[in-house]
């Protein structure tokens, strides 16, 4: 309030002085007020801006405040609970693994706030990893192929020479030098990766390879095997597609070597669709197990293998320009090829 005393105590120029003084003080006050609007909105319209890129990070993210409460975190965040309970904040980087998953983990101190993000690297670890155990792979294949070739020659030999009833034990001995060399060579297919040499042939034919293939494998019980492959004729690598339906051919086997019947069957039929040959490996043996890690190089779902069979054939088909699929009810086993 203005003190009335005052205002009659200045002169006619004063109160006009005064007066024009007061407006403009009021004017001046507006014009603060409109831009405490205007900053205000910019601060409202940069913190939501600022959220929508937290959002959009790819990884986690957590603001503690000084008390180490949760002061913020995205959804990201919100969805791998229970990971910031394992977090040392007291660490600098490190690394944390959870549910299945490594995440790379780094915190940075700004004033009274301590941030901190995961990043999901499983995808580089397992790349890491993979490319340890092939290099090693390799190098051990390359080792042993060299006295297995000489041991399969003098195995060779000897089934000649021995008396008939010796000679199923030699076979035997054949058989399984056969398996070692077919993960030989898978293993250095893996490592050097897959390059097709393209020929023409008929799809039947992969049938018989399976027929011979299955000569070589050895199992104990009673196995039907049905093939109905046309006579089609084909551009393809026939030998890295041998290499893959005798791959799912073997697998089929053990799955019947693993069930609880005495019997089995498998069956390779053909159809056609969309454009694509497609190839159906079924089997009557025991499901699988874990279908997550079907293709997941160095892990299988068996009791015996090396994990590389699915995952090399996924590779082989890839390479054709195809694809490898599950099926259920009937299990089985569907290759599509362009």
């Amino acid at each position: 309030m203005i003190d009335e005393q005052f205002l009659h105590s200045l002169s006619a120029p004063e109160k006009e002085s005064f007066k024009k003084g007061l407006e403009a003080l009021i004017n001046q006050t507006y014009v603060i007020e409109e831009e405490y609007k205007t900053l205000n909105e910019s601060y409202l319209s940069l913190q939501a801006f600022l959220r929508q890129v937290v959002e959009t990070l790819p990884n986690a993210l957590w603001v503690l405040d000084e008390s180490k409460a949760l002061f913020l975190q995205n959804s990201e965040a919100e969805r791998t609970q229970g990971l910031l309970e394992l977090i040392d904040t007291a660490q600098g980087h490190h690394e944390v693994e959870f549910n299945e998953a490594t995440y790379l983990i780094k915190i940075v101190q700004k004033g009274d706030k301590t941030i901190i993000s995961a990043t999901d690297i499983t995808g580089e670890k397992r790349k890491e990893r993979l490319a340890s155990m092939g290099q090693v792979a390799a190098h051990l294949s390359h080792e042993i192929r060299n006295p297995i070739g000489s041991i399969s020659l003098l195995t060779s030999t000897l089934f000649k020479k021995v008396d008939t009833a010796t000679k199923p034990i030699v076979l035997e001995m054949k058989k399984a030098i056969w398996r070692v060399e077919r993960i030989i060579k898978a293993t250095l297919l893996f490592s050097k990766g897959i390059q097709p040499s393209m020929g023409s042939f008929f799809l039947d034919e992969l049938g018989s390879e399976c027929e011979e293939a299955m000569s070589h494998y050895t199992y104990t019980k009673e196995i039907t095997l049905t093939l109905t492959l046309p006579h089609l004729p084909y551009q393809g690598d026939k030998d890295l597609l041998s290499l893959v339906f005798q791959n799912l051919l073997f697998n089929a086997i053990d799955a019947i070597e693993e069930d609880e019947s005495d019997t089995g069957t498998i069956t390779l039929s053909y159809t056609k669709e969309n454009g694509f040959h497609c190839l159906d490996m079924q089997d009557s043996g025991k499901p699988i197990e874990n279908s997550n890690i079907l293709f997941e190089p160095f892990k299988t779902t068996k009791t015996k293998g090396n994990g590389l069979g699915l995952a090399l054939s996924l590779q082989i088909i890839q390479a054709h320009g195809g694809a490898i699929t599950l099926q259920d009810a009937p299990k089985a086993f569907r290759i599509a090829l362009p």
